[in-house]
């Protein structure tokens, strides 16, 4: 059976490929603590590529690059770790099911668009800013179904499975979704902590975060610009001891000065997202033990 988004126009000799599954870091260590990476995505099949408008390099556009790697002091130290294979470009995993853009998937409904999907970053991104329409033709709604079942519900289904195995094992977790961010504008920190104005973790937590990224060195904010999106969303249960963050990271703290590659701050942010794993983990592992010793 033909792969998602084939299409005798793109040309008879071209092999369609499946998409990525997720890598997953099953946690090893004491803390109940597990890593979201859903945008670093570099696995871009022949047929994605030769579906833009503008070349591969317009895709790239759209990763959080080398946020996979930044993980890997956490996971060293033995926090689990779910992190996306496949490339942001052909389906977001930050974004739920129903995020659809109708310019980029053919009969989709015009109606009840998300901010995120009409800003051109649906589930499918449609543009970026500065290479505007990426795609040479829209989809079906069949090769969107592809995408959703090959990578979207593996990724999710990934997390659903260690979030239940740290349950199991601590009655409590912290989920960490990390991102990285384009340079901010001037008054924008360049940590910034979402946890969706308070609905997907505790104050507590949030403020500890905070207070790492500042003994780590790094001005953080709450919510402003980014309050989180679909991956805390659907993932944290406060009330059920599932408590989620996200952390957008300014490029320039870990990239080149080209902002593509790792830079000479990379260390640095790899030791921040550390802190936050064992600090967060240690923090939400005391509350659970005070509120259990009531």
């Amino acid at each position: 059976m033909l792969g998602p988004n084939y299409s005798p126009n793109l040309g008879r000799n071209l092999t369609v490929t499946l998409l990525s599954l997720p890598i997953v870091h099953p946690p090893r260590g004491e803390l109940p603590v597990l890593l979201s990476v859903p945008h670093s995505g570099r696995d871009y099949p022949d047929w994605l590529v030769a579906m833009a408008a503008a070349g591969k390099h317009s895709l790239v556009a759209l990763e959080d690059p080398w946020v996979d790697r930044l993980v890997w002091r956490a996971v060293q130290q033995g926090c689990g770790a779910v992190i996306a294979q496949t490339p942001r470009a052909a389906i977001d995993c930050n974004r739920a099911e129903d995020e659809v853009d109708p310019s980029v998937v053919d009969g989709a409904r015009r109606e009840r668009i998300s901010a995120r999907a009409r800003g051109g970053l649906g589930i499918v991104p449609a543009r970026t800013q500065q290479h505007g329409y990426l795609w040479r033709r829209a989809i079906t709604q069949g090769n969107l179904a592809d995408r959703i079942d090959q990578a979207h519900r593996p990724y999710h289904d990934a997390i659903d499975g260690q979030i239940n195995l740290l349950l199991d094992r601590f009655g409590c977790v912290l989920l960490l979704d990390c991102h990285s961010m384009p340079p901010p504008p001037s008054g924008i920190p360049p940590v910034v902590f979402g946890d969706c104005r308070g609905r997907t973790a505790d104050g507590s937590l949030s403020r500890e975060a905070l207070a790492i990224a500042n003994r780590c060195g790094f001005a953080a904010g709450l919510n402003d610009p980014f309050a989180g999106g679909y991956v805390i969303e659907r993932h944290a249960r406060p009330a059920h001891g599932v408590h989620a963050l996200q952390i957008e990271l300014d490029r320039r703290c870990y990239l080149d000065h080209a902002l593509r590659s790792p830079g000479p701050g990379f260390d640095e942010a790899a030791l921040l997202i550390e802190a936050l794993a064992i600090g967060l983990g240690e923090a939400l592992s005391g509350r659970q033990f005070a509120t259990a010793a009531e």
